[in-house]
């Protein structure tokens, strides 16, 4: 009995691990192709032609939150470094 029970939970174990991994792949792979626009040659030329790049992300930046964050960081105020 307790063989069996050993047997099982080892086989779930790896199921569970290769599931895991599988959906990390998967992951990697959506991340490599979509997520980072890719310059090429005719890239480089509408930038220098045009001076602009304009990328099509899936998740575009939001502006605004990125204004309230840097108002917020500079905001801040820090203790000044010791004189030494």
């Amino acid at each position: 009995m307790i063989s069996f029970t050993v047997a099982f939970l080892s086989a779930f174990l790896v199921a569970l691990v290769a599931a895991a991994g599988m959906r990390l792949r998967g992951r990697m792979a959506r991340h490599r192709t979509g997520g980072t626009p890719v310059i090429d040659d005719e890239a480089v030329r509408r930038i220098l032609e045009e001076g602009v790049f304009e990328a099509h992300l899936e998740d575009p930046l939001d502006i605004q939150e990125i204004e309230d964050e840097e108002r917020r960081f500079w905001s801040e105020h820090w203790d000044e470094p010791e004189e030494w």
